[in-house]
């Protein structure tokens, strides 16, 4: 009887199951992630109850990385003097810099702004599921 040789057995290994890696991030996914990430913390933090009364100041930040005006109002958050001393709003803060800097920068060449309405961002439109009507 014949033993298999070392090939079958190779073969056999590297059809196995395989290493489930997910795809590193991409830019525009960093991106969005990042968007989302910042836009949810501000939301948050205006509903909890800020304990600093300079919250309510500070400039409204709905991020749409699909509109030009993004970065104006990513650059006037962090310029924003109010709510210094506030760890929460230093992180926001930190973030929306990091944001700004990827898309200004390393990400800039992945970016396609479809829009450059400002007031879209001040006063975000809420997005809701239609769902279709059934055909008779």
């Amino acid at each position: 009887m014949r033993t298999p040789g070392p090939l079958p057995l190779l073969l056999l290994l590297l059809a196995g199951v395989p290493a489930a890696r997910p795809a590193p991030p991409t830019c525009y996914s960093r991106l969005r992630a990042l968007s989302r990430e910042i836009t949810q913390d501000f939301q948050l933090l205006q509903v909890s109850g800020p304990s600093e009364p300079c919250v309510r100041y500070l400039p409204r930040l709905y991020l749409d990385i699909h509109n030009y005006c993004v970065l104006d109002k990513l650059r006037d958050f962090v310029a924003s003097p109010q709510c210094r001393k506030v760890a929460q709003v230093d992180s926001l803060k930190e973030k929306a810099r990091k944001l700004y800097t990827i898309m200004n920068s390393f990400c800039r060449r992945d970016l396609v702004f479809l829009s450059d309405d400002c007031n879209a961002l001040e006063y975000p439109i809420p997005v809701t599921t239609v769902l279709p009507d059934r055909q008779r």
